[in-house]
């Protein structure tokens, strides 16, 4: 065993013999170093195991094949890019939204040159970050006023540490959500230092039960969306309305976290009803925040609109520097707002909102490409296939929305499904699909077209390894 362990290459030999290797050109050094340790600690564990025991096999030639897929392997970064084929649009754990080209562009922009970022150019002195973007808020939603942080998580927990710390605030026992990552509005409230007051039942609140909790030690009536879920059946809600009559009538703030939220009115497009920004504000409620880089496509954010009486209170509040948003998040959200100023252009461009939107007979033409494109070399290793299926919005959007779509399936010929779903995972670039009936499903309403030839390579790479 001690002979065979002066067989294995040292490590200056094989850093000599990867110098060459394109994959890795600029790479740290420090970085290719500590893969060949890694490589040549795996061999030395296969030596002690019995795994390797002819010193032909741990020469430099022999084990070079392996030991440069290794080390580059080990090299990719280690958060990079995926290709989405579940049909997920809003996926949180695939990034969520994808930006339009104008939001990339001015975040390439802001990043590369010194920036107006704090700096009036009207002055010349110091500006604020927000007015960059609060008159595009206020123009779109109607709201006086607006302010932005990083998240709407931050968003929520701001409002209610501005408006209600150490007071009551009411909220309906159907609407105390919990989202993705144990988000979860009681929790969120207790942190901020508002003290929740529950009312109503799990399926039905009535407008009596906000007059009954409220006392003197209210600060705020709060309505939250249920985001990713829905109570059917013999139910009864307060509307925005109802609840900023009640609102007006005790003195007090109504506040609303929409969640996901939405600029866009998908019901002209025969999509369930889901409240718009602009429904709230023109509801009367006082405040409201919402997402982002949830289905209003830009980048993460926390937004806040209202009245001017309270989201000035909310800027002032010493915590909204810990949340700001930076340079980037700006440049990204200005310029997708921007888009937004024409609905129909902001459908088209903003890619989360032309995924929701493709129709069947788009997506079904683009699943026929996709098929031919997979089917091209494939020799027999699979079967490629259409068929129907749907999508979903994702994000907590939508819930209740399926969205027709086309299918492509992938059936190995020898393959197991579930390997060709792993092996997938460790292509250069990620493919992520879905299996069904036994079959590897692609969703091209989540694919671009361009994105088609990598995932034909990827999946013809890990049927290739496979059968060799």
């Amino acid at each position: 065993m001690a002979n065979l362990f002066r067989h294995l290459p040292s490590v200056d030999e094989i850093l000599t013999a990867l110098a060459g290797d394109p994959a890795l050109a600029g790479l740290p050094r420090a970085l290719v170093r500590d893969q060949v340790n890694r490589f040549l600690d795996e061999r030395r564990g296969d030596i002690k195991a019995g795994r390797l025991a002819d010193a032909g096999e741990l020469t430099l030639d022999a084990l070079r094949p392996a030991l440069a897929e290794f080390v580059r392997a080990g090299c990719r970064p280690h958060f990079r890019r995926v290709l989405n084929g579940t049909g997920v649009v809003i996926h949180t754990n695939l990034g969520r939204s994808i930006l339009a080209q104008e939001a990339m562009d001015a975040v390439a922009d802001a990043c590369a040159h010194y920036s107006n970022l704090e700096f009036s150019l009207r002055t010349g002195e110091r500006g604020s970050r927000y007015s960059h973007v609060e008159d595009l808020l206020t123009t779109l939603t109607g709201a006086e006023a607006a302010l932005v942080v990083n998240n709407n998580a931050s968003a929520v927990f701001l409002v209610l540490d501005t408006l209600a710390r150490g007071r009551e605030v009411i909220v309906s026992r159907g609407q105390l959500v919990e989202i993705g990552g144990s988000f979860r509005i009681p929790d969120v409230m207790a942190r901020s230092g508002a003290k929740l007051v529950e009312i109503g039942t799990t399926n039905r609140t009535h407008p009596r039960d906000y007059e009954n909790a409220v006392t003197e030690d209210t600060a705020a009536l709060m309505k939250v969306h249920s985001s990713n879920y829905r109570i059917i059946g013999f139910t009864a809600e307060v509307s925005a309305e109802e609840m900023v009559a009640i609102g007006r009538e005790r003195g007090l703030p109504v506040i609303e976290d929409l969640g996901s939220g939405n600029l866009y009115n998908f019901a002209s497009l025969g999509f369930a009803h889901e409240p718009t920004v602009q429904e709230a504000v023109a509801a009367g409620l006082d405040v409201v925040s919402f997402s982002g880089d949830k289905v209003l496509g830009g980048p993460q954010a926390g937004i806040i609109v209202g009245r001017k009486e309270y989201i000035g209170r909310i800027k002032r509040n010493p915590l909204n520097r810990a949340l700001r948003i930076d340079k980037m998040t700006l440049a990204a959200l200005e310029a997708t707002l921007r888009l937004y100023l024409d609905p129909e252009l902001a459908r088209r461009k903003v890619p989360t909102l032309a995924m929701i939107t493709a129709g069947r007979e788009e997506l079904l033409a683009r699943a026929r490409r996709l098929r031919r494109r997979l089917s091209k070399d494939m020799a027999g290793l699979a079967t490629v296939g259409v068929k129907p299926g749907f999508s979903r919005v994702g994000g907590g959007s939508f819930p209740e929305q399926d969205l027709p779509t086309s299918l492509v399936t992938v059936a190995p010929a020898a393959m197991d499904v579930e390997a060709l779903r792993q092996g997938l995972l460790a292509t250069d670039i990620p493919v992520i699909g879905r299996v069904e009936d036994g079959r590897f499903c692609l969703d091209p309403r989540t694919l671009m077209d361009e994105e088609f030839p990598l995932v034909a390579a990827a999946v013809r790479s890990v049927l290739v390894a496979d059968a060799d």
